[in-house]
């Protein structure tokens, strides 16, 4: 099994280049449609997320692939590493010309994941991090600039939103860009002191960010069961938390379990809804 820097760096190279050639096609007229869950997908994501496939598992034959636009297989449980892909995180928000789409790749090893690159081509930002190597952006140990005196800053859902509010947390309610996983690195980063997600985020969303927030020293969690496990037979998570401060966790978990529910789901199950 090769080194984990050895996956990280390839992991990086990868997606330098697909954000060469998803760049090619932002803010130019674009095909896209909408899938069966009423998410939109454009022709940038299928490309990208074929070159990617080429360009990782050609290096890795023996490693698995699960992809948010490739048709899952399940050969990929038998693997010992995995390759877990979004081609284009934040895809409405690239359809819109929106500067902060992602591309997202990560390698889970067992479970967990041990590489990881949340890369945004149109704002110049590579968040990477290996297991037990630290967090980086753009090459410098990603350290979180705090924002002294204000309140802190967490985007929500409307209903969360409330919730947080009727619990009495004294916060500002702050941009949701449209990347989940660039929403999350930027705990790291400090422009935002927490993070949420609804009940339904996959693998595919969260695995790259969730092992950088986890090397930057944050709190990262399923808030129904704590850190995620990532490739399950069923990819799908419950509702998420990113917190820099954890005098939040309290009220911030409760209120998304209040929303959200916890479900109770089996290793094997189909039976989870994305809402």
């Amino acid at each position: 099994m090769p080194p984990i820097e050895d996956d990280l760096e390839l992991l990086r190279a990868s997606a330098v280049a697909a954000g060469i050639i998803a760049s090619s096609y932002f803010r130019r007229d674009v095909k896209s449609w909408t899938k069966e869950n009423a998410s939109p997908v454009s022709e940038a994501d299928i490309v990208v997320d074929r070159y990617l496939a080429s360009s990782l598992l050609s290096a890795r034959p023996t490693y698995g692939w699960l992809s948010e636009e490739t048709a899952d297989n399940a050969s990929r449980l038998d693997c010992e590493r995995v390759f877990v892909v979004d081609p284009i995180d934040g895809t409405r928000g690239f359809l819109r010309g929106e500067d902060s789409w992602t591309i997202c790749l990560a390698v889970v090893e067992n479970g967990e994941p041990v590489a990881g690159v949340v890369y945004a081509p149109a704002r110049d930002e590579l968040y990477c991090a290996a297991k037990d190597g630290g967090a980086w952006l753009n090459g410098q140990p990603l350290k979180r600039h705090r924002r002294a005196g204000a309140a802190p800053l967490i985007p929500a859902p409307g209903a969360v939103h409330q919730e947080m509010q009727a619990a009495g947390l004294e916060y500002t309610r702050g941009p949701a860009y449209p990347s989940l996983a660039y929403r999350l690195v930027q705990v790291a980063t400090g422009k935002l002191d927490g993070a949420v997600a609804r009940r339904g985020s996959q693998d595919w969303d969260i695995a790259a960010a969730a092992l950088i927030l986890r090397e930057a020293g944050l709190d990262f969690a399923d808030v129904c069961v704590g850190f995620p496990q990532f490739n399950r037979r069923d990819v799908r998570h419950g509702a998420l938390a990113a917190l820099a401060d954890m005098s939040l966790k309290p009220l911030v978990h409760a209120a998304l379990i209040k929303v959200y529910g916890c479900p109770a789901v089996a290793e094997d199950s189909s039976e989870l809804p994305t809402l």
